[in-house]
């Protein structure tokens, strides 16, 4: 009987792509895709130049800083973190 064992990366620093995206790329891809979908005309352009943008935007920051903006304005809390709003944490 052969025990299914799941994938291990090669490098566990390497982010999760598809194709050339990254999760947040992606995610950008897919927001893109549903605006133009509503709205239809020339809104069919965001699909190439938004996650176009928005890629060469990402680069002028570090790592996952659009996940510590959604932290920062409240919207996602991070796993394991105390919330923004405490003043004091003690560990």
């Amino acid at each position: 009987m052969e025990t299914k064992f799941p994938r291990i990366p090669q490098y566990l620093s390497a982010p999760l792509q598809v194709l050339w995206f990254e999760p947040d790329d992606l995610a950008v891809c897919i927001i893109s895709f549903m605006i133009a979908s509503i709205f239809k005309g020339f809104f069919w352009f965001l699909i190439l130049a938004g996650p176009f943008v928005y890629m060469r935007y990402k680069l002028k920051y570090p790592k996952s800083f659009l996940k510590h903006m959604f932290y920062f304005t409240g919207i996602k809390n991070l796993k394991h973190y105390p919330s923004i709003f405490y003043k004091n944490f003690n560990e």
